[in-house]
């Protein structure tokens, strides 16, 4: 079956006649869940478990079935009759905290891709102003009847729980540690950092200075730290500044103005990354001859950048598909769960 057989029975009828020049085109008929049914060869039932996220389980092979007949007739949930039944949306909110961030608007797209193969849809809220001292309005997500709410963000404990008190799943995503209270995701940090800085080790540096955020919270620069070690290497400069385009390329000044013999960098995130390339090549400095570059993240800007970046890349797409599985079936307990990272290696290192 396809989409046109489900919107127009006699598409390939050979005895259809042709309607009369000038008759307006009949209306297609709404694709059902009966018809998602019949393409994935399931039940109502199942598609219903697997869109409504109820807490039957579904076998991983059906539950693909029933999302790629989804795709296929472009099926369209009648989320007013769901909304008025279970007292939801289907509306799942999603807080970031710098749409400026590549890593971010990536993350964004990978939820919103998720979202809708279960039929929901996402809204997103900057929370970039909370640093200026205002609210992160959470409270007001909770008057907004979401289904649920995935935060790409580190709450203060306040907001943790304005968080706690809202009637709705809530799933932490890009998280270092676990958060009481919360479901939460992230990746191994300090294992991509040290994956990095071998990779760097193993290329013959022996310099290796680290761009990065504030010192003593983030495992990705005790991974850093931890792969010099264990090769018997001081730690190069580290250059601590904010996680924004700025605080990278004022970094990469530092690093060009670096006299300590320093030939290889790794940088905590690509918005980083990026900015301190555009400061090293202001002073004439070549990538990777004179500074070999890797990055963390794994972003779709890190191919197009000159050189492309070598990076330790997230699995975004698998980290998002568990964040709106969480939401969809209710299941977002109390744990933390980390993704393995992998080494992507481009021309910014020189391999």
């Amino acid at each position: 079956m396809n989409e046109a057989n489900v919107n127009d029975p006699s598409v390939n009828d050979p005895n259809a006649s042709e309607p009369p020049a000038g008759t307006p085109a009949a209306p297609k008929r709404r694709v059902t869940r009966d018809d998602v049914a019949r393409l994935a060869g399931v039940s109502s039932a199942v598609v219903s478990y697997v869109l409504n996220g109820t807490p039957k389980p579904v076998a991983a092979a059906t539950r693909q079935k029933v999302l790629d007949a989804v795709e296929l007739l472009g099926y369209q949930p009648n989320q007013t009759a769901r909304a008025l039944s279970l007292g939801r949306s289907s509306v799942i909110g999603l807080v970031i905290s710098d749409p400026r961030n590549p890593y971010f608007a990536d993350l964004a797209l990978e939820i919103d891709h998720a979202a809708r193969a279960h039929g929901r849809t996402v809204m997103v809220l900057n929370s970039l102003a909370r640093r200026d001292g205002r609210s992160m309005h959470i409270a007001g997500l909770g008057q907004q009847q979401l289904e649920g709410i995935i935060i790409a963000d580190t709450l203060s404990e306040a907001e943790s729980e304005t968080v706690r008190a809202l009637s709705v799943p809530v799933v932490l995503i890009n998280q270092f540690f676990a958060n009481k209270g919360f479901a939460s995701i992230g990746v191994d940090h300090f294992g991509g950092a040290y994956m990095a800085v071998r990779h760097l080790i193993d290329l013959g540096h022996r310099r290796i200075a680290f761009i990065g955020g504030d010192p003593g919270i983030d495992p990705r620069e005790d991974g850093w730290r931890s792969a010099l070690r264990d090769a018997d290497l001081e730690p190069g400069p580290a250059f601590h500044v904010p996680f924004e385009f700025e605080g990278g390329y004022q970094a990469g000044r530092g690093l060009a103005e670096d006299a300590t013999g320093v030939t290889a960098a790794f940088i905590a995130s690509e918005q980083q990354a990026l900015a301190a390339l555009s400061a090293l090549h202001e002073r004439g400095l070549a990538i990777p001859r004179d500074i070999a570059i890797v990055a963390f993240d794994g972003t779709t800007c890190a191919a197009y950048l000159w050189p492309p970046l070598s990076t330790v890349a997230q699995p975004l797409r698998a980290m998002a598909d568990d964040a709106v599985r969480r939401i969809v079936t209710n299941t977002a307990h109390e744990d933390y769960t980390t993704y393995p990272m992998s080494l992507v290696i481009r021309a910014s290192s020189g391999a």
